[in-house]
């Protein structure tokens, strides 16, 4: 909308405070406002501590399981796996020390985070009070929902399998 159709809706004191216009600068005005404000970012990530960095991370991360979970599409590069391993990434902590943290053997964690096994409803309850339910445990389960259906939707020799064993089928088309 330009300007001159915002004046007869709005006050300008409104406008002030609603809107954000641009303002055309020079090439030297924009090289000055970017190293201000490269400068307001270094001091705010100096300022930042490893506490909020860390929690930073895992909004972050609990932000991108709900997006993928949500969305329609499977990519097989971001299993429960991918994600717990962006979960760990920040801890900086060896896989030893995190299976000893939520009271798991080593070799379990290892399977999972290769995808070897499926988590145990236990350790998804576990990873949800070591966050210190930052990401909860639902939000975990909603990840293990997506590559279930993904499986029941592409395991065909599954399904020839277990049609042998049904008789008597519907007769119905839709």
């Amino acid at each position: 909308m330009k300007t001159t159709k915002l004046l007869k809706k709005y006050a300008p004191k409104e406008l002030a405070e609603s809107f954000v216009f641009r303002t055309k600068l020079t090439a030297k005005e924009k090289k000055e406002s970017d190293i201000t404000l490269n400068e307001l970012r270094k001091r705010v990530q100096e300022q930042t501590t490893s506490k909020q960095k860390l929690l930073s991370h895992l909004l972050q991360l609990k932000y991108q399981i709900e997006d993928y979970s949500k969305n329609a599409t499977y990519d097989t590069n971001r299993s429960f796996g991918y994600f717990l391993r962006e979960y760990l990434k920040p801890l900086n902590k060896k896989n030893k020390e995190f299976a000893s943290d939520i009271d798991i053997d080593e070799t379990e964690l290892s399977q999972i985070l290769n995808q070897h096994r499926k988590p145990a409803d236990k350790f998804i309850i576990r990873l949800e009070i070591h966050s210190n339910k930052t990401i909860p445990a639902i939000t975990w389960f909603r990840l293990l929902e997506k590559e279930k259906e993904h499986e029941i939707l592409t395991d065909y020799a599954m399904r020839r399998n277990e049609s042998r064993h049904v008789k008597n089928r519907l007769q119905l088309s839709i």
